[in-house]
């Protein structure tokens, strides 16, 4: 509420007219009609004379009264912790993604030396490669179906976006490469790791936005 509007209330509830609070104050009506729209501020040497009339400090006519100072320091106060609650989300999430792509990589790297090199089991190294990549896809899974539901900057839309474009790009890469592959050397059981790289891919791409937004804030 600016000044010219609580000069309007405060004359209302005190069932004064424009012409009692002029004499009252040694002004003219019009003076007191250009106040209460805010076509003029009153002279400094006014701003007492007003509050003894009105019975108010000079701050509760400077800058609102004390119910509406305190309505403005807790809608900072929630604005504040909403900033705080979402930069928390997306430290946390930047963490567990980051953990979950190395959990992927080492995956795919016990997967391709622990028969080839390490000479062992083929059943066990798939069935321990399948472990790590659902605990760390549920991992991803977990984390973003906790996060709170907060709204999205014009930055953060606009990101989001282009991730989409991006991961369909890649996403249509390794589909194209994952059939050419898997035609030429009919390994049809072991090409369906590509898919998992297509997720590694798009899982780092987001690590990397992640961390610009960091870095630039």
């Amino acid at each position: 509420m600016n000044i010219g509007e609580k000069l309007f209330e405060l004359r209302k509830a005190k069932n004064l007219s424009q012409e009692e609070v002029a004499d009252k104050l040694n002004v003219t009506r019009q003076t007191v009609s250009k106040w209460e729209t805010n076509q003029s501020t009153p002279d400094f040497d006014k701003i007492i004379p007003i509050c003894e009339l009105f019975k108010i400090s000079t701050d509760e006519l400077l800058r609102g009264s004390k119910e509406e100072n305190k309505t403005e320091e807790v809608a900072d106060e929630k604005i504040q912790e909403s900033e705080n609650i979402h930069k928390e989300a997306k430290r946390k999430s930047a963490e567990v993604v980051s953990t979950s792509v190395f959990i992927y990589i080492a995956s795919i790297a016990f997967l391709m030396v622990g028969v080839a090199v390490l000479n062992l089991d083929p059943v066990v190294v798939t069935a321990l490669f399948l472990c790590a990549i659902a605990w760390s896809t549920a991992r991803i899974i977990k984390n973003y179906m906790s996060m709170p539901k907060l709204e999205k900057t014009g930055k953060e839309k606009k990101e989001e976006n282009i991730l989409k474009q991006i991961n369909g790009i890649v996403g249509a890469i390794c589909t194209v490469i994952y059939f050419i592959v898997s035609l030429t050397t009919m390994a049809w059981y072991i090409t369906w790791v590509i898919f998992i790289i297509d997720g590694l891919i798009c899982r780092i791409i987001k690590l990397l936005f992640m961390l610009n937004e960091k870095e630039e804030k």
